[in-house]
């Protein structure tokens, strides 16, 4: 059994997502394993990973339209407003989809579906640079 780390730098435009499927496929295509599991970790609490429609950018637009109307910035209700009127938005965001993937490797390859695509899903206004840990286990 082979196991193999790495730490991938994403490069955000302000808040929606960006694919990030093409970059952990060259670490698995790296790491050489043929059969296992890939599992990817966003490493912060404002931005997140989803498993999402990699065809029609509208889907990923109308998710984040969603998300922005049940996590809407100035909210009277917050309390967390450390980092600006997007910074408890961006957390709830966070914590309604998720910080892991767990994705079977096959013949490999991501075991993905035709239609899906990995992305990092930034949910803070501004840029941000954000770290992803994929972590491959199998043979």
């Amino acid at each position: 059994m082979r196991q193999h780390q790495e730490t991938l730098t994403i490069e955000t435009n302000g808040r929606g997502p960006v694919s990030i499927t093409k970059h952990v496929a060259s670490v698995i295509a790296g790491a050489g394993v043929q059969t296992g599991l890939c599992v990817i970790l966003v490493q912060h609490t404002s931005a997140s990973l989803v498993i999402q429609e990699n065809a029609d950018p509208s889907a990923r637009g109308d998710l984040d339209r969603f998300l922005q109307k049940i996590a809407p910035e100035n909210a009277a209700y917050y309390e967390h407003r450390a980092e600006g009127p997007d910074d408890m938005p961006s957390h709830i965001r966070s914590a309604l989809t998720s910080t892991t993937e767990t994705i079977p490797i096959a013949n490999g390859q991501l075991a993905l579906g035709t239609w899906q695509g990995i992305f990092l899903w930034e949910h803070r206004r501004r840029p941000h640079r954000r770290q992803v840990l994929v972590h491959i286990l199998g043979e």
